[in-house]
């Protein structure tokens, strides 16, 4: 069917090295104008399949979008229903993938942070938005994606245009962005299998998959061989084992093909937990609870990875990889994760602090850090062997927040509760309680001085073994 189509395509667009057609008019017009846009295009595989402007930006009458330019309707956004013309089963990939929906971050607490904390929306009587936030529109949505608003003539609302954000929700009513990751006019495969595409928006604080990646073996690997690998990836098939033997990058694992296993465009058809919430989930476990049906089980997933793997890594040191990753992401979980989680959430169900608005206590801060920013960074930092990310980007800035911020500030919510009298008495007591129950277990008695007498014996002596080692 894409052949057939394509073929259509090079029947109905005159050859453009030629110079005929429509494309000749926006060349010549846009050469003066925007020259970039057209060396670009110049560059890129369309030019040369006789792709041109028009077949991409050409609008349906009664777009919303749509508005006349030099005699053709045309059309600002071209949205992957566009790009399926040529590349179905792509955008079926990409439709069915978690970045598709990413614009979905509204109700978040991003998206609270973005329009309420750190920013300003602007609401009318009606409870509709008449200003966007800045904060929002400026950063989170230019990743996540905003919903484009037309304008009268066909013109972009600036306040969600430009935005190539990779869950965009567009006016011909599909999801998403291929020149999120595809960048215009040229829509290189090379470019777009470069670490530092996915790290547009993969990096920082909360996600830092970028700097993790830099700090692996497998980043390491790929910057020595840059160079000699560079000329390769523009090829079609960029398979582990067969044109390159090291150094794959964030889509060689996730999206690329191998001997075995064939490319996809769902970056979480390979991915077996998910590392975004306080508490991780196999995958299947998170999407079910959000309505989402026919759902590939994580354990068809990891094993789809693990055929990755297994094109440079022994099946041994697959398997023993993912123990260890499987243990820190429960290690997170359970001493953490799920904690925090539910000391967090009996305080607000106790009345001991506002549940309605959240950002408004100390608490709110010290929790949100603990999960989506140390806890994301050390179970991210497992996931692609950063050990520097796991350990003091990670677990130790986890138990450093535990420890010394969210359970002080837990006691100050007791201690002010008890004092309040009433039903907050009655919660402020019931929240201790747990909180003892907590403290008391085996991963955290150690905080309160209760440590083990086994344990205590066998933490001096392997003190003693350090000293010894070193004084020599």
């Amino acid at each position: 069917m894409r052949l057939n189509r394509l073929t259509a395509v090079l029947f109905i667009v005159p050859t453009l090295c030629l110079g005929a057609g429509p494309t000749k008019d926006c060349v010549q017009c846009h050469q003066a104008k925007t020259p970039g846009i057209v060396g670009q295009w110049k560059h890129s595989k369309h030019s040369k399949n006789g792709v041109g402007c028009i077949d991409c930006h050409r609008a349906k009458d009664g777009a919303p979008d749509a508005f006349k330019h030099e005699g053709s309707l045309i059309k600002v956004i071209v949205s992957p229903k566009d790009c399926a013309t040529c590349h179905e089963d792509a955008s079926k990939q990409f439709e069915a993938s978690h970045h598709a929906d990413a614009g979905k971050i509204m109700g978040s607490l991003d998206n609270v942070l973005a329009e309420v904390v750190e920013g300003h929306t602007v609401i009318n009587e009606k409870g509709e938005k008449v200003k966007m936030s800045a904060a929002a529109v400026s950063g989170c949505l230019q990743c996540h994606g905003s919903e484009i608003k037309v304008l009268p003539g066909g013109k972009l609302d600036p306040a969600t245009w430009p935005n190539t954000g990779i869950g965009r929700l567009n006016p011909d009513g599909s999801k998403g962005s291929c020149a999120a990751c595809h960048l215009r006019h040229d829509f290189s495969i090379a470019q777009a299998r470069m670490p530092e595409n996915c790290g547009r928006c993969h990096l920082g604080p909360d996600h830092p998959q970028m700097e993790i990646y830099t700090e692996s073996k497998h980043g390491i690997a790929f910057a020595a061989n840059r160079t000699r690998y560079e000329p390769l990836m523009a090829k079609k098939d960029w398979i582990p084992g067969k044109h390159y033997e090291q150094g794959p990058t964030c889509s060689s694992c996730h999206m690329g093909a191998t001997k075995t296993l064939k490319a996809t465009h769902d970056v979480g058809e390979r991915i077996s937990w998910t590392l975004r919430p306080a508490v991780s989930e196999k995958i299947d476990e998170a999407a079910k609870k959000f309505g989402h049906k026919n759902i590939k089980p994580w354990e068809k997933r990891r094993d789809d990875m693990k055929l990755v793997c297994r094109s440079c890594h022994a099946e041994g040191w697959v398997s023993n990889f993912y123990t260890q990753f499987d243990n820190l992401v429960n290690l997170y979980n359970d001493k953490f994760g799920k904690p925090a989680t539910e000391l967090y959430k009996m305080a607000g169900a106790k009345g001991l602090i506002p549940t309605d608005v959240q950002f408004t206590q100390k608490i709110d801060f010290t929790y949100y850090y603990l999960w989506h920013h140390e806890g994301r960074r050390a179970r991210h930092g497992a996931a692609m062997m950063g050990p520097d990310y796991t350990q003091w980007h990670g677990m130790f800035e986890v138990a450093d927040r535990f420890y010394t911020q969210f359970i002080p500030e837990l006691k100050e919510l007791i201690e002010k509760g008890k004092s309040a009298g009433g039903s907050q008495k009655d919660g402020a007591r019931a929240l201790e309680k747990r909180m003892d129950e907590i403290l008391n277990s085996d991963m955290h008695r150690w905080s309160i001085g209760k440590m083990s007498a086994e344990e205590k014996a066998m933490r001096k002596k392997a003190s003693d073994e350090f000293k010894k080692r070193y004084a020599q």
